[in-house]
């Protein structure tokens, strides 16, 4: 847990349709957990204050999908029923239900199967340390998710419009950006297509070998 001076909320955006796979991502198996119930699990695992999953495009389903990780004093399901205008309605969702006194927000892409506890505090650690309002890992000089933003930034994300997320904030304030490298062997592989998902099942299948 952080410093009450320093909460920090996880912001896990599930809300999509996943046209790209062509089934719920949410819902897709790796190992003996839903991809869903894989991340929520990490994410409830760090050190992060508390934790708000945005649920959309079936939800009744996902959220039955993760049923195993209720209840926890952590976490509250937020349902966006506005999910089909993109990312950005997640975003406004999911911090409409954080607790006033946090400082800070982490964005979470519910389709990153790599994405660890350790990664996590790694990331808030070197961020709040930084005393920058914009945080985000970085891989061979390249940013990537989670990305952190402090309060400073919240009235600014609650007005995006469309399928976006922080990136322009990113790039237009380049000076406030703390980016943290990754830890050795981290991949951001992201769960888009039929093919991804069958390069991170051979990469469990492996690592299990």
């Amino acid at each position: 847990m952080n410093s009450q001076q320093e909460r920090v909320a996880g912001l896990v955006l599930a809300a999509g349709a996943s046209r790209r796979m062509g089934e719920p991502k949410q819902l897709l198996r790796m190992g003996d957990k839903s991809l869903l119930e894989r991340i929520l699990a990490e994410v409830l695992k760090s050190e992060l204050d508390e934790v708000i999953l945005v649920l959309g495009h079936r939800f009744r389903e996902v959220r039955e999908a993760v049923s195993r990780s209720l209840p926890n004093e952590k976490l509250r399901i937020v349902k966006n029923d506005r999910y089909r205008e993109g990312m950005s309605t997640s975003i406004i969702a999911g911090l409409g239900a954080v607790e006033k006194d946090t400082r800070h927000v982490m964005i979470v892409l519910a389709d990153m199967p790599n994405i660890t506890a350790l990664l996590i505090n790694h990331l808030v650690k070197r961020y709040l340390a930084s005393g920058k309002s914009l945080g985000a890992i970085q891989i061979q000089g390249r940013r990537s998710h989670p990305v952190i933003l402090g309060r400073a930034w919240f009235e600014a994300l609650c007005n995006l419009e469309g399928d976006v997320g922080a990136r322009e904030l990113f790039d237009s304030f380049r000076g406030d950006v703390c980016l943290v490298d990754a830890p050795q062997g981290f991949s951001d592989l992201d769960l888009d297509t039929p093919e991804d998902y069958r390069k991170a099942l051979l990469k469990i299948q492996k690592a299990s070998e």
